[in-house]
C-alpha cells in the first residue's frame, strides 16, 4: 500500500511539474499602466526613430515585420508574440504595450534602462502599424 501510495504522489508531483512547465503565464499588469496614454502622437519620424530600434533591439525575436519569426526566436519558449495579429492586438491598450516592453518578461528583456521613455513610446506606436499594416500573401 505504501508503494502505491508513493507511486501516485510522485505522479502527481510530475504532473503538476509537466502542468506549470507548459503554461504560458499571463501579464500581470498594473491597472493604472493599462490607463496610460502614450504622449506621442503618431507621425512618420516617431515610426522612422522607431523602426531604427526596433531593427536594433527586437526583430531578431520579432522578426522585421512583427510576426514574431526573427532568427533567434526558435531558441525561446514561449516564443515572441506575433504583433501583426490584430485581433490580439485590439485587446491591449497602449499602456500594457508600454509596460511590456519596459517590465520585459523572460525571455525577453527589459528595457526600462537600455530606451528612454520616449523610445518605448515610439516602439508602441511601430507594434500598433504591425497590426494594422495590410498583409502581403
Amino acid at each position: 500500500m505504501r508503494k502505491f501510495l508513493l507511486a501516485c504522489t510522485l505522479g502527481l508531483i510530475c504532473l503538476s511539474i509537466g502542468f506549470a512547465a507548459f503554461q504560458k503565464p499571463n501579464w500581470t499588469i498594473p491597472e493604472e499602466e493599462k490607463q496610460r496614454k502614450n504622449p506621442i502622437a503618431p507621425s512618420e519620424a516617431a515610426l522612422k526613430a522607431a523602426k531604427v530600434i526596433y531593427a536594433d533591439q527586437c526583430a531578431n525575436c520579432h522578426g522585421d515585420t512583427g510576426k514574431g519569426d526573427g532568427s533567434d526566436a526558435m531558441m525561446y519558449d514561449p516564443g515572441p508574440a506575433d504583433l501583426t495579429d490584430a485581433s490580439q492586438m485590439k485587446k491591449l491598450t497602449d499602456g500594457e504595450i508600454y509596460y511590456q516592453i519596459t517590465e520585459g518578461r523572460k525571455p525577453m528583456p527589459s528595457f526600462k534602462k537600455r530606451l528612454t521613455e520616449e523610445q518605448r513610446w515610439q516602439l508602441v506606436l511601430l507594434v500598433r502599424s504591425f497590426a494594422s499594416a495590410p498583409t502581403k500573401h
